[in-house]
Parts: C-alpha cells; structure tokens; sequence
C-alpha cells in the first residue's frame, strides 16, 4: 500500500477503532472473562460446566446481534447513520465492560449477563465498522486497507494487554491484593481504551449518504428493503456461496478465538502460559495481517484465503495432541500467522463484491452469518464437552467447518459482477 494511504487520515481513523475495540476482544473475551468466570466467579462448577456457561453467553449474544444486524444496516443505510449508530453500541459495549469491575466473587450469572451485553455493543459496532470500507478505501486500496485495519487492531490489543498482564502479574506493585483485582481493574482499562481511540471515527471518517427523505425514516419500508436484499443474496449465486463458505469457516475461526483459554485451563496448563501464548499470537498479528494485505494483492483474496485456511486445519488437528506449554506455543504461533489474514481478506473480497451505496446493509448479512457461526461454534464444544467430558474432542469437532468451508470457496468466481442495486 502506497506510504500516503497509511498516513491519509479517515483511514487512520477507520483503523484506529480497530484499534480501540480489539482491546475488547482481546483482553475481555479471549482471557479475563474466561479466567475469571473459571475461577473468582465460579461457585464451585466443574471446568466442563463453566465451559457450557461461557458457550452459552458467547451463542446468546451472537444470536441477538446476528438478528438485528441485516435490520440495522439497511436502517443506517437509509438515514444515513451508519457512524451514528456504530458509536451507539460502542457505548453500550463500552459502558458494561466497565460494569464489569463491579461483579462480586461468585456471582457468575450477573458475569455472564453483564460480558453478554458487552458482546452484543462489540458484534453491532464492528458490522457498522466492516461497513466503512468502502467509504475510506478505493476498490484497488480494499486488501491492503482492510488489513491495516486488523493489524493496528492486533497491535492495540496486544499493548494494552501486555500493560493488564503485568499488572496481573505483580498485583502488589500497583496496590491491590490479588490477581483477581487486577483483572477488574483492566476491565476499566478496555473500557476507557476503547472509548477515547473510538474518537478519530467520529472526527474525521465521512460516510457516503444517501438521499433517504421521509423513506428513510419509514419502518416498514426498512423491513422491505432488507428483504429484497436478502432476495438479491439468494438470486446471486456466487455472493451466496461466498457467504456460506465464510459462515462454516468463520465458525471455526471465532470459535478457537473465544475457547483457547478455556482449552488451555482445561488440559491443565498454567494461566501465565495462556497468557503468553495469547500475546505471542496478537504481536505476530501485526506483521501477519500486513503480510496478507500484501499476498491478498498480489494473489488474490480468494488464493491467500485457502492458504490461511489450510494452515487452521493443521493447527486444529495438532490441538488435539498438546500437552506442554511448548506446543500450545507452536500453536499460537501458527494461529497468530493466518488469523488476521482469514479475517482481512475475507472482509476485503466480500467488499468487491457488494452494492458500494448499499454496504450497511450488505455486511448486516456478512455479519449475521458470522455471528450465526458464532452461535453454533463455541455451543458445539459446549455440548461436546459436557457429554463427553472431553475439551479434546470440543476441539476436534471444529476440523469439519475448516474444511467445508474450503470446499464451499473453492467454488466461488472471483470474476462474477456484483449484484445489482
């Protein structure tokens, strides 16, 4: 990507959110959330029913937000408001991850209910997000761009996690009594991370509007108009197949995301090599991600995205096996390498092949399904664990939507027009 485009400034803005929230996906729902919920706010439930519980609160608030998404972004689309109502549930993801300091010892319930909501403000944000692309970006600028986004979010992440860490670490320095305390107190750290660095969207990114008028403001004219996109989808052979080869691996992808740490515990590794382990991941994020922008334009999207995936089967399957911290290093390693790149190149080919004054609306849809990925993934190794009671076989049964999903975008024309407005 040309030095200027780095430096132009609604992109550094767009990249910068990326850069805010990721803090929440990180810290939050990778680590603290699972670490805590498996020990201060436990009330004595064994791993594999604390397992069942975080998949329950990670599949609620993927289903609410993969139901309103589709809703929302034709809404933003027609007033015009995609920014406005991007920040609206960034406030709501802002304002209860900070509430979750405030949760007592034990009470994993008022957790779970609490992290739930934050979810739903981080998973509406980032499809208003995604839906920004087009505004900030030409069409020749959507790999790199994309993964710049990704990789200022990794890099973000990974700083302010680092700093929680340390604190975690050595709880004494900074005051407090326990670990456990200094987990709370990063909470209040995401928080404010992500509201002040949310602030250049606000400033300096202008969406493209369109002249909604009184339509714009006509509910039903709403529902109309996410029903003839979604008609449009079905109509559109090769946008659906590309919407449900992301919507298999995608799952896949999300849902080692939102499990490792709960794996890890459960295998009896050491929460300090967890931790190492997910920051070794998000520090080679940030030069992976860029590396796919790059590959994505010089290969294609679609190539650089069956190398990614092809590296996610491997890894899926070594799962299995780990039993030192060693290999769950080896592992975070090779997740570190293509998770980026899943996830920019995804988000940059479905953008070229999309309505540009229709984005919203469109990546509603892209969201849904991966929000619907998200419902059944980390559900899936709940229920796995719980009736066999083995985290290794949960594991396991992500293998078949990797290679699905491959089959699924093997059959997807990079050359086939766009559908119509």
């Amino acid at each position: 990507m040309p030095a200027k485009v780095w430096f132009r400034r609604p992109v550094v803005a767009w990249a910068a959110y990326d850069w805010a929230n990721s803090a929440f996906s990180l810290s939050v729902v990778t680590v603290f959330v699972p670490l805590l919920l498996a020990e201060y706010w436990n009330d004595g439930a064994a791993t594999t029913v604390t397992t069942f519980r975080l998949g329950l609160a990670n599949s609620t608030a993927s289903l609410i937000v993969a139901l309103t998404a589709p809703l929302l972004g034709g809404f933003a689309d027609r007033m015009g408001r995609r920014k406005g109502l991007l920040l609206l549930f960034a406030a709501l993801g802002i304002v209860m991850t900070g509430s979750l300091y405030f949760v007592a010892q034990g009470m994993w319930l008022l957790a779970l209910l609490c992290y739930a909501m934050a979810a739903i403000g981080f998973g509406g944000s980032n499809s208003l997000y995604d839906s920004l692309l087009p505004d900030v970006a030409g069409a020749d600028e959507f790999d790199h761009v994309s993964a710049y986004g990704f990789a200022a979010g990794y890099l973000g992440g990974a700083l302010l996690f680092t700093a929680n860490v340390i604190m975690v670490a050595n709880p004494q320095l900074f005051g407090l009594a326990s670990p456990a305390d200094a987990i709370r107190i990063a909470f209040l750290t995401v928080a404010v991370w992500w509201g002040v660095f949310s602030l250049p969207l606000l400033l300096w990114v202008k969406e493209h509007r369109r002249d909604a008028g009184v339509a714009g403001r006509d509910i039903g004219a709403g529902f109309r108009q996410v029903w003839r996109t979604a008609q449009a989808i079905a109509a559109h052979r090769n946008l659906l197949l590309f919407l449900l080869a992301y919507w298999v691996y995608i799952d896949g992808v999300f849902t080692i995301i939102k499990m490792a740490v709960d794996y890890g515990l459960a295998i009896g590794l050491d929460r300090q090599d967890l931790i190492k382990a997910i920051l070794i991941t998000n520090f080679i994020g940030f030069p992976a991600a860029m590396l796919f922008g790059h590959l994505g334009n010089r290969i294609g999207a679609q190539r650089g995205l069956f190398i990614a995936l092809g590296v996610y089967v491997l890894v899926t399957f070594g799962a299995v096996f780990i039993t030192t911290e060693t290999g769950f290093y080896l592992l975070a390693v090779a997740i570190g390498t293509v998770q980026g790149g899943v996830q920019s190149l995804s988000r940059s080919m479905y953008a070229r092949m999309i309505p540009v004054d229709r984005s919203a609306e469109y990546f509603g849809f892209y969201n849904l399904l991966g929000k619907f990925a998200a419902i059944l993934g980390p559900l899936l190794t709940g229920v796995v664990a719980l009736l066999f009671s083995s985290q290794r076989l949960a594991i396991l049964s992500i293998l078949i939507l990797f290679v699905a999903g491959l089959l699924l975008l093997s059959r997807v024309s990079v050359e086939a027009p766009r559908p119509r407005c």
